[in-house]
C-alpha cells in the first residue's frame, strides 16, 4: 500500500515539485532539496528528505538568533519549534504552511525509510522525551504523516505528540491507516496548524 501510494502521489505531484525545486533555487540559491538524519524503524537512522524552506546558512542563523533571544532556548529544547523562526524564508513559510516542504519524502517512502502514515520522523536527540514509549515508537517506521499531524499539528505540545505516536502503534490497522489519510487532506488545509 506504502508503494502503491508513494508512486502515484510522486507521479502526480512531480509538476508542482519541479516548480517548487525552481523556485526555491531562482529565490535562495543553493540546493532544493536538503536531508536530515532521523530515526528509523528498529532505531536505524535514515537522510529524511524536504524542501529546503531554510537561508542556506541556516546555523549560523539560528546560533545568532538564540544568543540574542535566550529566553527562546527553552521554547526550542521543549517543543523543537520556534514561533517567527529566522532561518525560514518567505517562501519556504509557504512551502510549509501546506506542507509541500514533505513532498520529497515520497522517496523516502519508495526506499523503504518511511511510511505513508506512522509517528513523527524524528532526531536523535529526541529519543529520550519518548521515555516509556521509545520501544513503541522504534517498532514502526516514521510516517509522512500520522495522527499527530492530523491532530492539531504544531498546536499539540510534545507530550501529547509522543502520546499519539504511541496510541498509534498500539491501535495500528489498515482502517486506521485510511482514516488518517484521508484527515490528512483537511489538515493540510488548516494553515493555522501547520508547522
Amino acid at each position: 500500500m506504502d508503494l502503491a501510494i508513494a508512486i502515484t502521489a510522486l507521479v502526480v505531484a512531480a509538476p508542482v515539485m519541479i516548480v517548487v525545486a525552481l523556485l526555491i533555487r531562482i529565490t535562495a540559491g543553493g540546493p532544493a532539496v536538503f536531508s536530515h538524519s532521523r530515526v528509523g524503524f528498529g532505531g536505524k537512522p535514515f537522510n529524511c528528505y524536504k524542501f529546503r524552506s531554510m537561508v542556506a546558512n541556516s546555523e549560523e542563523v539560528f546560533k545568532a538568533y538564540l544568543e540574542a533571544n535566550p529566553h527562546l532556548s527553552r521554547e526550542w529544547e521543549e517543543t523543537h519549534k520556534i514561533k517567527d523562526d529566522p532561518r525560514i524564508t518567505t517562501l519556504g513559510w509557504m512551502l510549509r504552511k501546506s506542507s509541500l516542504d514533505e513532498l520529497p519524502q515520497l522517496f523516502n517512502v519508495i526506499r523503504g525509510d518511511m511510511s505513508c502514515v506512522g509517528p513523527r520522523p524524528i532526531v536523535k536527540d529526541e529519543l529520550r522525551r519518548y521515555g516509556d514509549h521509545l520501544q513503541e515508537y522504534l517498532r514502526t517506521r516514521p510516517g509522512l504523516t500520522g495522527l499527530w499531524q492530523v491532530s492539531g499539528r504544531s498546536s499539540v505540545d510534545y507530550a501529547s505528540r509522543v502520546a499519539m505516536d504511541s496510541e498509534y502503534v498500539r491501535n495500528w490497522s489498515v482502517w486506521l491507516d485510511l482514516v488518517i489519510l484521508f484527515r490528512t487532506i483537511f489538515a493540510v488545509m488548516r494553515f493555522d496548524r501547520a508547522s
